[in-house]
């Protein structure tokens, strides 16, 4: 059953080498800095345990699988370095993927918006259900995906982050994204990603230690600098955040739900 705590829930349960990781939230599973605090340090935990080998990552419940960064919380902030201090801590959830010597295997059963686009993308490797359809909605609140941009574009390329972000009302199918390279693999239901997912977890976590985490490494070559790129743009998201703009676009937004 779907959390009803405010700040959100995260759970851990290790199955041998494998560490099952499960983030959730009321609405819709959505990100505010509780949640992405816990899970950058959950993250960053399990990557120093030597007793896992691979890290399961999904969320709770059988519909959406994030729709990104909470909106209360956006409406809550008022000056710069808060707005900052939020975007971050997005940047620090993918560096904490990044870095972390261990595989990350995303299981999405639901429509992923925003930063939830940037947890998938950020992941080595992820697995979806058809109902798993994409979106940058960031445009259409007058901010854009600056902080995700470089996840995304790593793993979909410059066109499939311009056909993403341009598009800020578009859902992109499920099968859209596992030929931009989003998703390795579709299935049909919930039902059948998790018993797959699971299966393919559990093998990857038998393999050597060693070798997945120097296959890990390789796969990250050449994002160095996105310790500074990511913080960055935080900083430039947050600005944008703050905009009367934009603030109206949040109201009018919460005022629908």
């Amino acid at each position: 059953m779907p959390t009803t705590r405010p700040q959100g829930s995260l759970y851990t349960r290790i199955e041998g080498a494998l560490a099952i990781l499960e983030f959730g939230h009321p609405s819709s599973n959505a990100m505010n800095s509780d949640l992405l605090g816990r899970l950058e340090r959950e993250l960053k935990a399990l990557g120093e345990n030597p007793d896992i080998a691979v890290i399961l990552l999904r969320s709770e419940g059988d519909r959406a699988f994030c729709a990104g960064a909470s909106f209360d919380e956006l409406l809550a902030v008022s000056t710069a370095q808060q707005s900052r201090e939020f975007f971050s801590g997005f940047a620090r959830v993918i560096l904490a993927m990044k870095s972390c010597g261990k595989p990350i295997v995303t299981l999405v059963q639901g429509k992923a918006v925003g930063g939830g686009v940037g947890l998938i993308a950020a992941s080595d490797y992820a697995l979806a259900s058809e109902a798993a359809s994409v979106r940058l909605s960031e445009l259409g609140i007058g901010i854009a995906p600056l902080v995700i941009a470089p996840a995304v574009e790593r793993k979909a390329g410059a066109s499939g982050l311009a056909e993403l972000a341009l598009a800020p009302r578009e859902w992109k199918s499920a099968y859209w994204a596992r030929e931009k390279g989003l998703y390795a693999r579709v299935f049909e239901s919930q039902k059948e990603l998790v018993k797959e997912g699971e299966a393919f977890a559990l093998e990857l976590a038998t393999y050597a230690p060693e070798a997945l985490h120097q296959l890990k490494a390789a796969l990250w070559e050449g994002t160095q600098g996105w310790d500074t790129l990511l913080f960055e743009r935080a900083e430039q998201t947050g600005k944008l955040a703050l905009s009367p703009q934009t603030q109206e676009k949040l109201k009018a937004f919460k005022s629908k739900k």
